[in-house]
């Protein structure tokens, strides 16, 4: 699906797999000063997780520490100090530059925030240096060069890898040219993330000078365009990565022209045009990637055989239809189209590509059904979402998929029986199937697949025909790894089971939209990661069940026919609950006071439901954002004690029994947005108090007792938002005033755009 998904050690070049290992000596006793200078680096810095310097023990041969090379006098020749968390400022004092033998140092991986010292061209006839993500920062000294005899150089700070620190190198003066200009033998080039800024034909030229180069990354490096086509000249380059540059131009024809060209990314650079057809014809070529360039346009030709094992077109305009000589590239092990222009069907030709491990297809135009991976045997993801998709999926399609981790299938129009063959995946852990037109299930028997963590079935039309299970599915029941499981919008009836509380690692489930009409308890066995539970729109009746999970952060019961009180212990349990809905029941009795116990309630919906008795002082006084109490039988009078602080954002009181008057202290809810009270018993004149509220949007006042003058002539303040005013079937008398009208800019806004 992206490029960073790519495997890293195989999207590496192949000359730093071999740094990645720790260096071993190739010689016998090491030199007392060589000793001397390696162990003064050691004390002059700081590592504080380090591996490698814990072997240097000074009465053994320094030629035997890890990450030490000597020749055969002695001589340290290759220093690697990667990954050792390094800090503190590397200065031109430092031993290091005396170690004048030196020819490979890897300072990869650490956090020196400093300057790159000049004191690198002390190191004359060093080959190899890798300062990637060491935490170096600002302008990268001339004095780099001077080191004329370097192959490798690497000063990047991202690409393949994230950098624990983040300090930005820059190549400004001197540039790029004067850099490289003296670096003839370079080879490898790694700059990602450098700060060059620089417009095509300025990069481009500069590198006109190394005719040895073979790989070069310069990756989020401010490049400008074009891409310029004489770049092809450089016969040697193999590797070229330049992705995250707003190149805005065209790939050359000449790019096809590379004799040993590998590995092309050119991901994320604004590309225009059409790709070339030839490049992929290419049988040196590895990786293609010129993903999420959304003006790119492409087509595929036929593929002959070749090297190609990862092809990454997505987030493009390429179109057409899939190819079925995709089956010649044997090699693939990672194909991502997502987010394209593609049509037609998928050839079954890609069970072909043994090798495969990435498949992403979603997004696309495809039709037809879905074709056999049953060869695919290293499969590990699978996407084919937001399709047309249709027909059923054969039992045979995934079976012996037993690498298989990830699939989605969701948003096509798959019909027919759910085959039980995808649950019998060992390794499967993301199923989601939704939106589609499965109708049942097949019969569940040897369900084997242990590591599910996510289902996802809802917006079928599956009604469990077939499973001898009249409720949910029971294989489920031996999952303990289920994290996420969502079977909203479907026909289940009955009750919920038991089991689903007890499933170890479960925290989110949402049953929603279903035909429930009991719980089976209880709900203190759920799992302590349990937060989110939503059952609205089903037919639950009769109590409600009066414990909850301790870490509960969303529960959601509305639209059912729950009818009993609400247990007034509830707010005990919920104390870090954030989103609370109980609307659209029979509840009745009082608000419990123990919801003023939820430390964090954001949204408390008790709406349609016959609640009676007075509001709870606390819930005016809490940190909510949103309460909605309207239709019920609520009274009394509406306490004057909001708090300065108030955090309300809406208060939907409509339709209940309140009387006395506005509170003024409600002025104090600046962040307050809509404000109805209508339908209630509530006295006083129009609340000019509330005109501090710059936010309201939408008041609602309607059949109340207030009566007097609309209008406020002792303020300036107005609603410059407010897009809805009722103020209907009171008792207000005199004439409407024309100016507070022409404040309510909003209206007018309004007002303005539908005639225009």
């Amino acid at each position: 699906m992206r490029t960073e998904l790519v495997s890293p050690l195989l999207a590496m070049p192949l000359f730093w797999l071999c740094l990645y290992n720790n260096l071993v000596s190739v010689s016998g006793q090491c030199l007392e000063d060589q000793r001397s200078l390696l162990l003064q680096l050691k004390n002059n810095l700081t590592f504080t997780s380090s591996t490698k310097l814990k072997s240097w023990n000074p009465s053994n041969d320094c030629c035997s520490w890890i990450g030490i090379s000597c020749d055969k006098e002695g001589h340290v020749t290759a220093l690697d100090l990667s990954e050792e968390s390094g800090t503190g400022a590397l200065g031109n004092s430092s031993s290091l530059f005396s170690l004048q033998h030196l020819q490979t140092l890897n300072l990869a991986y650490n956090n020196f925030t400093s300057f790159i010292p000049s004191a690198f061209k002390r190191l004359e006839i060093l080959t190899s240096l890798n300062l990637s993500c060491a935490g170096f920062l600002g302008q990268i000294p001339i004095e780099i060069s001077q080191m004329t005899r370097l192959v490798t150089l690497d000063l990047s700070s991202t690409w393949f890898l994230p950098c624990e620190w983040n300090n930005e190198l820059k190549l400004e003066n001197p540039n790029l040219r004067k850099l490289v200009q003296n670096l003839t033998s370079i080879r490898q080039l790694y700059l990602d993330g450098v700060s060059i800024s620089a417009p095509g034909h300025e990069w481009s030229s500069a590198l006109m000078s190394l005719h040895d180069l073979q790989e070069v990354r310069m990756s989020q490096c401010n490049l400008s365009g074009p891409l310029d086509p004489s770049l092809a000249s450089l016969e040697n380059l193999s590797v070229i990565v330049l992705d995250e540059n707003g190149l805005s131009s065209a790939v050359p024809e000449t790019f096809a022209d590379f004799k040993f060209l590998t590995f092309l990314s050119l991901s994320r650079c604004q590309l225009t045009g059409t790709f070339p057809q030839k490049i992929f014809n290419m049988v040196t070529l590895v990786v293609v990637d010129v993903s999420w360039n959304h003006d790119l346009q492409g087509f595929f030709p036929d593929f002959p055989p070749g090297s190609l094992h990862t092809l990454i077109v997505s987030g493009t305009k390429f179109s057409g239809a899939f190819p079925r000589s995709i089956g010649n590239m044997r090699n693939l092990s990672d194909l991502e189209f997502s987010y394209c222009e593609f049509n037609g069907t998928i050839p079954n030709s890609l069970s072909n590509l043994t090798e495969l491990r990435y498949l992403s297809l979603s997004d696309n135009n495809f039709t037809g059904q879905i074709p056999s991976f049953n060869m695919a045997k290293s499969l590990i993801y699978l996407d084919l979402s937001y399709n047309g998709l249709s027909g059923s999926i054969p039992f045979s399609h995934f079976e012996g998929l037993n690498n298989l981790v990830t699939i989605y299938l969701d948003h096509n129009s798959i019909s027919g029986i759910l085959p039980s063959s995808l649950f019998t995946l060992p390794q499967l852990e993301d199923i989601n199937l939704s939106n589609n037109q499965f109708g049942q299930l097949d019969e569940f028997t040897n369900v084997s697949s242990s590591q599910l963590y996510s289902l996802d079935l809802r917006s079928n039309n599956l009604k469990f025909a077939f499973c001898n299970l009249k409720t949910f599915p029971g294989f489920l029941s031996n999952h303990s790894n289920i994290e996420f499981l969502d079977l909203s919008d479907n026909y289940i009836h009955g009750i919920v089971p038991n089991w689903i509380w007890k499933l170890e690692n479960l925290w989110v489930l949402n049953i929603s939209h279903n035909m429930l009409t009991h719980l089976e308890g209880p709900l203190q066995n759920l799992s302590t990661r349990f937060s989110y539970l939503d059952l609205h729109h089903n037919k639950l009746e009769g109590p409600m069940i009066p414990s909850f999970p301790e870490n509960l952060k969303y529960l959601d019961f509305s639209s059912n026919k729950l009818n009993s009180v609400i247990p007034r212990n509830i707010g005990n349990y919920l104390t870090f609950t954030s989103f609370i809905s109980l609307s659209n029941n029979a509840f009745s009795g009082s608000i419990p006071d123990s919801f003023c116990n939820v430390s964090h309630l954001d949204v408390l919906d008790l709406s349609n439901n016959n609640i009676d008795g007075k509001i709870p002082l606390c819930l005016l006084e809490a940190s909510t954002e949103i309460l909605n109490l309207r239709q019920n039988s609520l009274m009394g009078p509406l306490p004057d004690i909001f708090s300065a602080t108030c955090t309300l954002e809406i208060l939907d009181l409509r339709d209940n029994k309140l009387d006395g008057k506005i509170p003024k202290s409600l002025s104090n809810c600046t962040w307050l947005e809509i404000l109805n009270l209508g339908e209630n018993k509530i006295v006083n004149v129009f609340p000019c108090m509330l005109m501090k509220i710059s936010t309201l949007r939408v008041l609602v006042l309607r059949e109340n007792n207030l009566d007097g003058h609309i209008g406020c002539p002792n303020t300036n303040a107005t609603w410059p938002v407010l897009q809805i005013l009722d103020l209907a079937i009171n008792h207000f008398s005199g004439k409407l005033p024309q100016t507070l009208f022409k404040r309510w800019e909003a209206m007018m806004s309004a007002k303005s755009n539908v005639e225009n």
